[in-house]
């Protein structure tokens, strides 16, 4: 499991590390890991063209100590200096090693530099990026050459994702003692590029994870597997109540993505139209053509899936009612989110809910501007489980799980090929199988999330996917989890289900 924490975390277990060891211990750990991760990069080290920029934190100090490593190896280090103060004993070291200095306004060793190490601000810093550090970010991430960001990309809130304004877009973020929350979120994490993690022996001294990620290992661990005293009934009953006479898609991609996803039994209700498209498609489901709005006569089953293509009207409204009146968990996805808005005394139930919006459907929901919480998607996401009382997980460029309480994961499977429509229905049939196979609604979100990206990814295989093509690929993503294969460790944060 990745775990990342936030700015303050960071900086109370530093506090602690540091008043065991030697004064500058620490700094000059961190820059013997920044001066590592930049001669790979680099391949040649001995007579590449390096440009450190320098801001007055103690990012400034690791960059300014990394370049005096990388000086002693023969590289042409020049460092432009952008704050109203410099770390003195880092500089000193870097003019000793064959350094140079540069001030803000002379930026043309960048256009020219083999690769650019951005030390401008710390993990403490937020807001947007004030002069002349956002002129240094836009020129770095107009150069040619290597951006390599030291603990977070300068413009980047450690402890959120948030950009506002500029920030340095890296090729590389090589983060110190832990995963800041920041560098896993977007908007952030797309500004991060690949991130490598530098031990400085901060481990023993964090607390409680701010957000974590759940790994291949962790997702095998949680996922249902049939015993040898398995039937249909104990591996899982799934109703889905989905589809309608203008959306019967959505319903067959619901009850395909359940299917796939190993429930021993799926139990579909719906009117007519999406009926006969279900049963075309999946004659493994067990079908109920609904003559009212209620699924008082459908069976027993262990959760529903309710809401993918339904519509809005009365009849739809009738039928959510319905649905959740069980006393089964049920996730609510789509237009039954919609409804949710229209009338929030449907939530009033005890059984467990999860939902599972994009950015516009909880903004309708809790009445935050989406333009926000596509800013801010963690605190979003964890304010409206809070208020709803549910387990939330949000959909996009990362894809977010958050309960109640404040824990929250961050998926790290997915590939942006999965924007495209219809690939949301399927992420609610599989977490639907898992709730129905006796997942709770926090890990069959986390561990829906993860088959799901890494089913997009083999879906793909770098082109273009269709949602069917996704639920096809369910069964081989979930082979993967459970099989000795490293893939899905290796899969990029890029999920964005609609």
């Amino acid at each position: 499991m990745r775990t990342a924490y936030t700015a303050d975390q960071i900086r109370g277990a530093e506090r602690t590390l540091m008043a065991r060891l030697p004064e500058g211990t620490l700094m000059q750990r961190a820059a013997a890991g920044l001066a590592s991760v930049c001669a790979h990069l680099l391949g040649q080290v001995y007579g590449s063209r390096v440009v450190l920029l320098v801001g007055s934190g103690d990012n400034g100090g690791d960059a300014l100590y990394a370049g005096q490593r990388l000086a002693r190896r023969g590289a042409r280090v020049v460092a432009v200096l952008a704050g109203s103060k410099t770390h003195e004993a880092g500089l000193r070291a870097l003019l000793d090693a064959g350094g140079r200095v540069a001030g803000p306004g002379d930026t043309r060793e960048i256009d020219a530099a083999d690769l650019i190490l951005d030390g401008l601000v710390g993990i403490g810093a937020s807001g947007a990026l004030r002069e002349p550090y956002a002129r240094l970010a836009e020129q770095a991430g107009a150069a040619p050459g290597l951006v390599v960001a030291v603990d977070v990309p300068s413009g980047v809130g450690a402890s959120t994702g948030r950009v506002e304004g500029v920030a340095v877009r890296a090729t590389v973020t090589v983060t110190m003692g832990a995963y800041k929350t920041g560098l896993l979120v977007d908007p952030g994490a797309g500004f991060a590029g690949r991130v490598e993690l530098v031990d400085i022996g901060l481990a023993p001294y964090l607390p409680e994870p701010d957000v974590a990620a759940l790994g291949r290992d962790d997702v095998a661990g949680l996922l249902p597997r049939p015993g040898a005293e398995s039937d249909k009934y104990r591996r899982g009953v799934l109703g889905v109540a989905a589809g309608s006479h203008l959306y019967t898609g959505a319903a067959v991609l619901a009850v395909g993505g359940a299917l796939r996803a190993g429930a021993g039994m799926v139990r579909y209700a719906g009117a007519e139209e999406p009926v006969a498209q279900v049963r075309a498609h999946w004659p493994e489901a067990v079908i109920t053509q609904l003559r009212r709005p209620s699924v008082d006569d459908v069976g027993r089953v262990q959760a529903w899936v309710l809401g993918p293509g339904l519509g809005t009207d009365e009849w739809a409204h009738e039928l959510a009612a319905s649905v959740l009146a069980s006393d089964v968990p049920v996730l609510v996805d789509a237009d039954g989110l919609t409804l949710l808005a229209l009338d929030s005394a449907l939530l009033r139930r005890t059984a467990p809910v999860l939902l599972t919006p994009h950015a516009g459907e909880l903004a309708r929901l809790t009445g935050a501007d989406r333009a926000d919480i596509e800013a801010d998607r963690l605190r979003h996401v964890r304010a409206a489980a809070a208020e709803l009382g549910v387990t939330v997980l949000l959909k996009g460029s990362t894809t977010l799980v958050a309960e109640p309480s404040g824990a929250a994961r961050v998926n790290v499977t997915g590939s942006s090929w999965l924007a495209t429509g219809g690939t949301g229905d399927v992420l609610s049939g599989i977490a639907g199988a898992l709730l129905a196979q006796g997942l709770g609604t926090y890990d069959a979100a986390s561990c829906g999330a993860y088959v799901h990206g890494l089913a997009g990814r083999l879906a793909a295989d770098g082109a273009p996917l269709t949602a069917a093509g996704v639920a096809t690929a369910v069964p081989a993503a979930i082979r993967t989890v459970t099989s000795e294969s490293t893939l899905a460790e290796n899969l990029p944060s890029r999920s964005r289900e609609r």
